[in-house]
């Protein structure tokens, strides 16, 4: 990006649930110093979350995700788009291809494997002419597990002078649910599995999301089974997340030039305890994993799950926000049985609403303001952002990295 842009951030999406809370915490954290404008379909419900904000000086845009001439023009007006407007299989497409062709920045929540992988053979190349940076899964799915992996790293060459071979993450207490957005996009990636049997053979390979040609490692499909870890002296259960986390670490890894090896391995996973209850936990967990896929894949079904489902629009109280908070852990392993530490990444907010629009509000922020060194292109956080992401994170969206 060489001219000058008349926002540092567009939101996109601002009038729905999570969008209004990226919009609340840019208000809070930023106040004035921070110039960006709220934009959406619905001009009515932008000037109504607007005057929630209590600040009328915010601009407003009005446009459609399908018009790709508006797409087009929202990107040429601002450094960075930040979108909460999904799912994005159905309605991110046109503004991805407006950023890449301008060389505006870009950050989303998705975790639509199939939509991701679309997007990297469509727009990689565009993006990596433009110089712009299209990062996705900047919320709950993927930055804890990116960045926590990264933060792993970090701490091993300071410790041992070396990358740890293989890292498991394992999500430990959390507070709070799958927001409405990420189950309308998983319902329509089970849609499209359905009639697309390259899209099912696309999530049956554990490096989907790496570069073309490097579609291979050492790790395979996770294991849908209740497995005790030694190293955590816990049972485990399958996380339902992983498979989306999990290809995104991969694809940092690639995308960094493999500094930890082309067979560095990872796996997340969920702690359920150390006891007989935690072992049936696992169990029954590691069953609904089983059944779920199948019974998802018929449309009968997901339209029936629908109507039990939290909706897009739907979320929390404050108070329920408040009171959530996630953690995860991870252990890295070097080359010595000896060169070994564990690390936690924990959040005071829910991770599906409160925490995650901070981290997408404080990537989007990221993006917009910090010197960063990466490549342009179809990124991911830890890939894109890395150490400055990591230091927004834990100075301005309540999410704390250690050593255990």
């Amino acid at each position: 990006m060489t001219q000058a842009r008349e926002f540092e951030i567009i939101l996109w999406g601002a009038t729905g649930f999570t969008g209004s809370l990226v919009a609340q915490h840019f208000v809070d954290t930023y106040g004035p110093d921070l110039n960006w404008a709220m934009a959406g379909r619905n001009l009515d419900k932008l000037e109504k979350v607007r005057a929630g904000l209590g600040n009328t000086d915010i601009p407003l845009i009005q446009a459609d995700s399908h018009d790709q001439e508006a797409m087009n023009d929202l990107a040429a007006r601002t450094k960075v788009v930040c979108t909460t407007v999904g799912p994005y299989a159905l309605y991110g497409t046109p503004l991805v291809a407006a950023c890449a062709q301008s060389g505006t920045h870009y950050c989303d929540l998705t975790g639509e494997v199939q939509w991701m992988g679309q997007t990297i053979k469509d727009f990689d190349a565009s993006a990596k002419v433009s110089g712009a940076k299209i990062v996705h899964t900047c919320g709950f799915d993927s930055i804890p597990s990116d960045m926590g992996v990264f933060y792993t790293q970090q701490q091993m060459q300071l410790q041992f002078d070396e990358y740890a071979k293989a890292i498991k993450a394992r999500v430990g207490k959390f507070s709070g649910a799958a927001s409405g957005g990420t189950i309308a996009s998983m319902m329509v990636m089970m849609e499209q599995m359905s009639k697309d049997p390259s899209i099912r053979a696309e999530m049956e390979n554990p490096y989907s999301l790496n570069p073309q040609g490097e579609h291979s490692g050492p790790d395979g499909l996770d294991d849908n089974s209740a497995i005790y870890d030694n190293d955590f002296q816990q049972w485990t259960s399958p996380f339902v997340m992983a498979a989306v986390n999990a290809r995104v670490v991969r694809r940092s890894n690639a995308l960094a030039g493999y500094p930890y090896g082309k067979d560095f391995s990872y796996d997340e996973r969920q702690l359920t305890g150390t006891d007989n209850a935690g072992k049936r936990k696992a169990k029954n967990i590691a069953l609904g994993s089983k059944l779920t896929p199948g019974i998802m894949s018929i449309a009968l079904m997901r339209k029936l799950a629908g109507k039990f489902l939290p909706k897009p629009g739907e979320g929390p109280s404050p108070e329920a926000q408040r009171k959530g908070h996630f953690e995860l852990f991870f252990h890295g392993q070097g080359s010595d049985s000896a060169h070994s530490l564990k690390t936690r990444i924990s959040g005071d907010r829910d991770p599906g609403y409160g925490a995650t629009s901070r981290m997408l509000g404080e990537s989007a922020v990221c993006l917009a303001r910090d010197e960063l060194a990466s490549d342009a292109g179809i990124s991911t956080p830890a890939a894109a952002m890395g150490a400055a992401l990591i230091k927004r994170l834990e100075s301005k969206a309540g999410i704390t990295f250690e050593v255990c």
